[in-house]
């Protein structure tokens, strides 16, 4: 990624308009960023959450599965084949910068999806310090933008959203985490924490593979079930309630950014997705009952109301 930025208007009217959307991990900001594609059919996303860059570890790291992009094209994503190397914010800068170029010389809207705030700050300012963090430092964060940003804030009340993050890894390793994190698994570089090597997960199951091989038995690769080895069971445990903890550790951290650039007067338009999630996890609950069907309908329904009609008037107001 180079680290030289496009040239871009100064004048607020000619500014290059964009819809953001932010938000905690888990808060459904792809799912979004896609809805809203449905209803501007001009959309292409562009992701700004720096572990979705690398290509590999696509459990691990959440990226947005192809059949759920209902062919929305996205950019950005899974993109970067060097694991081995951080990208700074200010490559970030550079390559989201000429995505948008790119993407709105065809005619199309970009729409800037990702957890990343750093990656989201360093592309939108009108001038970028590269040497400065702007979230430790006091009053640090400008409110001068280089584009015409519409911003969704997709937020989800702590009490809810902590428990779906902890239930959310527990099905991703049911979707196959263990196993995408064995195959990627490398005794010669535990305890390194760069690149893709970042991801949550990676490090919380180094352990757990130093102590459990995975080509010394197939089963070590795999989730352990009853009557398996205790010491085995009690290692995975702890990966996976290292794995929880440091999921909500970064989502805190996340929010705590966001406020930051709210308060710094960015314009965040917040979007309550509480009752979507607290209805979505009823229906989990209720899922092998006959009420399923409808608990799904009603999650969805509460989306289209409190989160995608808003968001959709939003974008409406702001193109026109």
């Amino acid at each position: 990624m180079d680290s030289s930025s496009p040239p871009h208007h100064h004048s607020n009217q000619n500014k290059t308009k964009i819809i953001v959307t932010m938000g905690a991990t888990g808060c459904g900001k792809s799912r979004l960023s896609v809805d809203l594609a449905t209803h501007f059919p001009h959309s292409q996303i562009i992701n700004s959450d720096k572990m979705q860059l690398y290509n590999g570890l696509d459990i691990t790291t959440n990226k947005i599965p192809p059949h759920e992009r209902k062919g929305v094209p996205h950019f950005l994503l899974g993109d970067l084949d060097t694991i081995d190397a951080d990208v700074l914010p200010s490559q970030f800068r550079s390559a989201a910068g000429l995505t948008i170029a790119n993407i709105v010389s065809r005619g199309n809207l970009p729409l800037l999806v990702g957890g990343s705030n750093s990656f989201i700050h360093a592309l939108l300012v009108e001038t970028f310090d590269p040497q400065v963090d702007v979230f430790t430092g006091p009053d640090s964060v400008t409110h001068l933008l280089r584009y015409d940003c519409c911003f969704l804030w997709v937020d989800v009340a702590w009490s809810v959203l902590s428990d779906y993050l902890c239930e959310r890894v527990d099905e991703m390793l049911e979707s196959g985490m263990l196993e995408e994190l064995a195959q990627f698994y490398e005794p010669t570089k535990v305890g390194v924490r760069v690149g893709l090597r970042k991801a949550i997960g990676v490090s919380e199951f180094d352990e757990y593979f130093r102590k459990y091989p995975p080509w010394e038995s197939e089963a070590n690769g795999r989730i352990p079930k009853e009557g398996c080895d205790q010491a085995r069971k009690e290692a995975y445990e702890e990966a996976v309630r290292l794995i929880k903890d440091n999921t909500c550790i970064l989502a805190k951290r996340q929010i705590g950014k966001i406020m930051r650039l709210r308060k710094a007067g960015w314009d965040l338009k917040r979007l309550d997705a509480t009752a979507t999630f607290r209805a979505m996890m009823m229906k989990k609950k209720k899922n092998k009952s006959s009420s399923a069907a409808s608990s799904d309908l009603e999650w969805r329904d509460i989306w289209e109301r409190e989160v995608m009609e808003p968001s959709v008037k939003a974008v409406r107001r702001f193109l026109q």
